[in-house]
């Protein structure tokens, strides 16, 4: 099955792209503090757009070489590759840049009416214009409907970063979202790009549980995006529109409440959350 290989293939490449890559990453450029105030390096999760453009650019080559890749596998993974790069570059952006500035949606509006773009601000408009012109290559038509599913993946870029709480959430959250798209929608070949990125994701999981990494917003971002794509590709507008309502309110919501005080209180949630982590 094309979805289950991807999905191996992005979690294999992504741990042996970090081995190869963490004394790259030791430098003081990345050096933050996580939850517990250790430093760590961050935006180590900018390697799962790498391993999407590399394994893109291989597939490339083999076409070129006259093999026969399954086209809709190759389409899907071309508009996850596009995603992941302009999303993991606002992202790297903000995680080196964006040190101390005041965050959410309110704090970059505020920023921007002052005559201060923030990097989140950035971020924040960039992620939108990368989302516009990424759906805009699935043939969607209408520009209501461009518009809809554009803010679709740009919300759920951002809700991947207000997961990114704690290490392992985002992609913990990521693994379960893919799961159930696979579920609801089928293993469909489109979806091979999107179960390569989420697969990256697993792949440095266990280096972000023991806290010797942190995905920052150049993975988390692209790990959201890449999974509001997985919707627009494969749902009817009826329900991408329901999930763009739910994912535009948890965005919303989070301008008041505190998901990890929700996930602590919740036993389930707080489990799960806490699974595999240092005690």
């Amino acid at each position: 099955m094309i979805v289950v290989a991807a999905f191996v293939a992005g979690a294999l490449a992504a741990l042996a792209l970090w081995r190869l890559t963490a004394q790259a990453f030791a430098v003081p450029v990345f050096a933050r503090e996580n939850f517990r105030k250790r430093i760590l390096p961050t935006s180590v999760g900018v390697l799962i757009a790498l391993v999407a453009l590399a394994v893109d650019a291989g597939v490339a080559l083999a076409e070129a070489a006259g093999a026969d890749p399954d086209l809709e596998a190759v389409q899907g993974l071309r508009l996850v590759t596009l995603a992941a790069l302009g999303f993991g570059l606002l992202g790297l952006l903000d995680d080196l840049a964006g040190e101390g500035e005041s965050g959410g949606f309110r704090g970059h509006l505020r920023g921007l009416a002052t005559g201060n773009l923030t990097t989140g601000a950035v971020k924040l408009f960039g992620g939108a214009a990368v989302a516009i012109v990424v759906v805009s290559l699935t043939g969607r038509p209408g520009i209501a409907r461009l518009l809809a599913d554009a803010a679709l993946v740009a919300l759920a870029a951002n809700l991947g970063n207000l997961f990114d709480r704690a290490p392992g959430r985002t992609t913990k959250v990521a693994l379960v979202t893919l799961v159930v798209v696979v579920v609801a929608a089928g293993a469909e070949p489109v979806l091979a790009g999107v179960a390569l990125v989420v697969g990256a994701g697993a792949g440095l999981l266990p280096g972000d549980l023991a806290e010797r990494l942190m995905l920052g917003d150049a993975g988390a971002n692209v790990l959201g995006a890449v999974l509001g794509l997985a919707v627009v590709l494969v749902a009817p507008p009826a329900t991408r529109t329901v999930v763009l309502i739910v994912v535009a309110a948890l965005n919303l919501a989070s301008e008041r409440v505190s998901f990890s005080r929700v996930i602590d209180r919740t036993a389930p949630l707080r489990a799960a959350d806490r699974w595999g982590r240092r005690p």
